[in-house]
């Protein structure tokens, strides 16, 4: 495919009777209702996902007190979600050559085991500590498949005119879940008390809260990997697209493709880079926000509404995607120029005393949410944009690289902040230039749509 777009010899073995699957009947495909059930199980399970890997990050101050962990502990409790993308090649051949059910319920697994681990009450301090981490890898494990799977899983089950929207949903669910740990820790986890006559007794009740929230994390997990258990098909008994029906290239091609695609890197850089910064950046927004004299609570607050802001406006936007397609660049391009401005505004606004900026909590709130809500609405729109330009190759094995690049990301970012963790004003400035960075790659990239060009023109 080189530089520019699919060309007609490379898309015609594809829509080619003998290419396609005919005993699922592609023209007149099928929806089923319970497509809706199956995107509920992968969504909450991404939902726990994302709320066990950020679980720290908002109580940092908490934990602290109540197990002796250090700024740098905390970094590396949220650095275990990148690193669980290392082995992101297996689990990638897993879904390719086993489907969702067998990858999803593998994930599910690795995720009660490690909420099993982190759960054992256990006083000495050293052991618990080395549970929790081994609990959060654990966790981190399960990412590759719950943040690659969800395009998938709506070219498998949806028809054409709800892909984008079923993306969303089943992408964002891992965010929301992030944006309930803000929500969860801050609320049920008391701040330490700073009086020295009740710091044991402070560092006891919170060491009994967040015991408390471990117990019901591992619950919850337990029910929805019981539940996908006893249902979760791979695919519906007929395809609901020509696309989902037709035959996509082997995983060893796939992964050759996509390396030599010079339009393919632009576009998974264009989405890493960001992302990849704002999920390190939003891990440790508690951090980031105390010298700004931020409250524990108060920077769980703006984290929650920052991600949930984003994912109700991404699913707003799929959804808009899917009744205009062909117009994702455009999309992109106004998400990625408000994330530039709004990252901006948010770094000047936290060097006020540079700037003369006024830095007060509605200003803080504003931007930061404004972020939240650009970078991550724009997240399924940049799966369903770069499988378009990339197909035939499998959605699992295409999202599993630009994920992989995005936790990439994330790792270095961490991986730096765990040697300078005591002025963070440079990851502020991470944040900003990555959404220019992102904004400057997107301008100059030529969309192409062969995925949607198979539907319309073969099922018409």
């Amino acid at each position: 495919m080189g530089a520019g777009s699919s060309t007609e010899a490379e898309r015609e073995p594809l829509i080619s009777p003998s290419r396609v699957e005919t005993n699922s009947r592609p023209v007149n495909g099928r929806v089923y209702t319970r497509r809706w059930l199956v995107l509920t199980l992968f969504s909450l399970l991404g939902f726990m996902q994302g709320m066990v890997w950020n679980f720290w990050g908002p109580i940092q101050n908490s934990a602290v007190h109540a197990y002796g962990f250090t700024k740098s502990d905390i970094a590396v409790l949220v650095l275990w979600g990148p690193l669980g993308f290392i082995p992101w090649l297996l689990f990638m051949w897993l879904l390719d050559k086993r489907g969702l059910r067998a990858s999803l319920l593998l994930s599910a697994f690795l995720m009660l085991l490690g909420a099993a681990i982190k759960s054992i009450p256990i006083a000495d301090d050293n052991i618990k500590r080395w549970l929790i981490h081994g609990g959060q890898l654990l966790n981190g494990l399960a990412g590759p498949t719950i943040m690659s799977a969800g395009p998938f899983l709506s070219t498998t089950w949806f028809s054409p005119d709800q892909r984008a929207t079923a993306t969303a949903v089943a992408s964002l669910f891992s965010y929301l879940g992030g944006s309930g740990s803000f929500l969860v820790g801050p609320l049920l986890v008391p701040a330490p008390n700073d009086t020295k006559l009740a710091a044991a007794v402070s560092n006891g009740a919170i060491r009994g809260k967040i015991q408390l929230v471990m117990y019901a994390e591992l619950a919850a997990i337990a029910v929805l990997f019981a539940a996908i258990l006893l249902y979760f098909p791979s695919r519906p008994p007929v395809p609901p697209s020509v696309a989902a029906a037709s035959q996509r290239l082997s995983y060893r091609s796939s992964i050759c493709r996509l390396l030599s695609n010079l339009r393919f890197l632009m576009i998974a850089l264009a989405y890493a880079v960001p992302t990849g910064v704002i999920s390190g950046w939003s891990g440790v927004l508690d951090m980031i926000l105390t010298p700004a004299n931020v409250s524990q609570v108060d920077a769980g607050w703006i984290g929650f509404w920052s991600t949930i802001g984003g994912c109700v406006f991404g699913v707003a936007m799929a959804r808009f995607a899917d009744s205009i397609q062909g117009m994702l660049k455009l999309i992109l391009v106004l998400m990625l120029a408000g994330a530039s401005l709004s990252a901006t505004w948010f770094t000047l606004t936290c060097l006020s005393r540079v700037t003369h900026l006024p830095s007060t909590a509605a200003i803080l709130y504003t931007s930061c949410i404004l972020v939240g809500i650009f970078i991550n609405s724009s997240v399924p729109i940049f799966f369903e944009l770069v499988i378009e330009t990339v197909y035939p190759v499998p959605e699992g094995i295409t999202c599993g690289v630009i994920t992989f690049l995005g936790n990439l990301v994330t790792g270095l970012l961490l991986f730096f902040l765990t040697f300078y963790s005591t002025e963070l004003t440079w990851l502020n400035w991470c944040l900003t230039g990555s959404c220019l960075f992102s904004l400057v790659l997107i301008l100059f990239f030529r969309e192409s749509y062969d995925r949607l060009y198979l539907d319309v023109f073969v099922s018409v």
